[in-house]
């Protein structure tokens, strides 16, 4: 009954939200168009529900060869690889917009573990790798939400950004999505989607901690 009632709200949510945002995307797409190198949209291999592969929909906000320079997968803070837009993109969270053509065809679902590619998946432990995606990945998630702040922690960690993210990173946010498989409902999805908004707003807040007391203690506190 919980599934059918998330992909009834998975599909209300996300026509509604393409209705009322595709006059807003048009701007942005003429930004991208003529501003760093006229990349729109950015499609990419993901891991989805039961390991398998689908492509995922964002707004470009790097240059098109920056998986093979920099950090590779993990984005640093005042990246060098993201183009001027395309951090004002990435904070505020516009890039994922796009994602709701995915949530509409089933690829993802509004709330769930982050879709990763295979190089960050391969972070997780074994038995996270074969138990996270035992729902369907989603557009925010408790990991999102806890790790708001993800690219800034990576930066300011005295250790080399993959090794941070293995050792740190990694094992809290597969410990949360455990967590998040726990105490999966409508109202802990529609408190998600709430804290989603609200931490964009104030990413300092503790209020996540306060909604959900149960969650696992952030190593990083």
């Amino acid at each position: 009954m919980y599934r059918f009632f998330k992909r009834l709200l998975d599909l209300l949510l996300s026509v509604t939200a393409i209705i009322i945002l595709t006059p807003f995307f048009i701007p942005i797409v003429i930004g991208l168009k003529f501003t760093g190198e006229g990349h729109v949209f950015y499609k990419q291999k993901r891991i989805g529900l039961n390991n398998s592969n689908f492509f995922i929909l964002k707004f470009a906000t790097m240059l098109k060869d920056s998986p093979n320079l920099g950090t590779g997968s993990i984005t640093l803070r005042n990246d060098p690889r993201v183009t001027p837009m395309g951090g004002f993109l990435r904070k505020t969270k516009i890039n994922e917009l796009p994602q709701i053509f995915n949530i509409l065809l089933g690829d993802i679902s509004i709330v769930g573990p982050r879709p990763l590619v295979d190089k960050t998946f391969s972070a997780y432990s074994e038995e996270i790798q074969s138990k996270i995606y035992n729902v369907k990945p989603g557009l925010t998630g408790i990991g999102s939400i806890i790790f708001r702040d993800e690219e800034e922690l990576i930066s300011n960690s005295n250790e080399e950004p993959h090794v941070f993210y293995e050792s740190v990173v990694a094992p809290y946010k597969g410990a949360l999505e455990m967590w998040y498989q726990k105490n999966a409902s409508i109202i802990t999805d529609l408190r998600i989607i709430f804290l989603t908004a609200w931490v964009i707003l104030f990413s300092n807040s503790r209020l996540p901690y306060a909604i959900f007391k149960t969650l696992p203690k952030r190593p990083l506190d």
